[in-house]
């Protein structure tokens, strides 16, 4: 199962006490994947359809414990998909309360929010990438998904994509954040977990590379040391450099491989990593004089 498909699951499990909140909810269901009609008498109706079983049930169950009317639910098979749409058919004054919700206490804008996830909404794989998003048909609903996301100090963005308008975060804080709020706790542990985990996998990553780095730095130094020295033993010898230098370069050749500071720690009159530094560099210079 998906990770979207994980959080749908456990959020279509999840049945609000207030009939306030569920009125919330089934707004947000019909308005992102249904839609709201009357037969010929006037009588208010509602259509909603998905391909995925658990979010169909969630929207029957729905309108059987808010209203406990008679709800019709087609299926029909894609044989060639190998998959199956259902269609939810209600009809009754009643919902007309579905309609015109308001959605205004902080309890029903959860809902709001988890209804539209349910029915338009996904999130990517959290081991691969940070993104949520509800795919919103018109752009009023975007707007008002988005200000109602953005009233728990959210930051969601609008997108517009093959004529939809795409509601979304990429920052996995914000993504943990609206996990809260829908109150996907199970989802929200898990996607917590695989984020430190990734995270801690990419600190180490850092470190190995930057020490490698160091590494490769120190070796490319040390071997291009190696031949200036040996290239002023090839041609003038080292009788003529001072003694400092003299020193420097013999112990060099004689530790290829020891760091600066070690060999700083060989050499007959001890000196630091800025002194061997220095006469490294000096040692260079000469090298490339020579070679003029």
């Amino acid at each position: 199962m998906s990770f979207s498909g994980m959080i749908k699951e456990e959020l279509s499990a999840h049945y609000s006490k207030a009939r306030h909140c569920r009125l919330a909810e089934l707004e947000a269901l019909i308005r992102m994947s249904g839609a709201f009609g009357e037969d010929r008498k006037g009588v208010a109706s509602v259509r909603f359809h998905t391909e995925n079983f658990t979010v169909a049930r969630k929207c029957f169950t729905l309108l059987q414990k808010t209203f406990n009317i008679d709800t019709c639910i087609a299926i029909r098979r894609n044989m060639s998909k190998g998959s199956c749409g259902y269609n939810i058919y209600a009809k009754g004054e009643e919902l007309l309360a579905v309609k015109n919700a308001l959605v205004q206490a902080v309890c029903c804008k959860r809902a709001y929010i988890r209804g539209a996830f349910i029915a338009a909404g996904s999130m990517s794989n959290p081991s691969k990438s940070y993104h949520f998003e509800i795919v919103c048909n018109r752009l009023e609903e975007a707007e008002y998904l988005k200000s109602m996301m953005n009233a728990f100090d959210l930051d969601a963005k609008i997108i517009e994509r093959k004529k939809t308008y795409v509601v979304y975060l990429k920052e996995g804080a914000q993504i943990v954040d609206v996990l809260n709020v829908m109150e996907a706790h199970v989802a929200l542990l898990e996607f917590e977990n695989i984020r430190i985990m990734k995270e801690m996998r990419n600190s180490v990553n850092r470190k190995v590379n930057c020490e490698t780095a160091n590494i490769n730095k120190t070796v490319s130094a040390a071997v291009r040391q190696m031949e200036d020295i040996k290239y002023i033993r090839d041609t003038v010898g080292f009788d003529r450099l001072p003694e400092g230098l003299k020193d420097v370069a013999l112990t060099r050749l004689a530790y290829p491989v020891a760091s600066l500071k070690e060999l700083g720690g060989l050499l007959e009159t001890p000196v630091g990593k800025s002194g061997v530094n220095h006469r490294l560099r000096k040692l260079s210079e000469i090298a490339v004089k020579l070679r003029e």
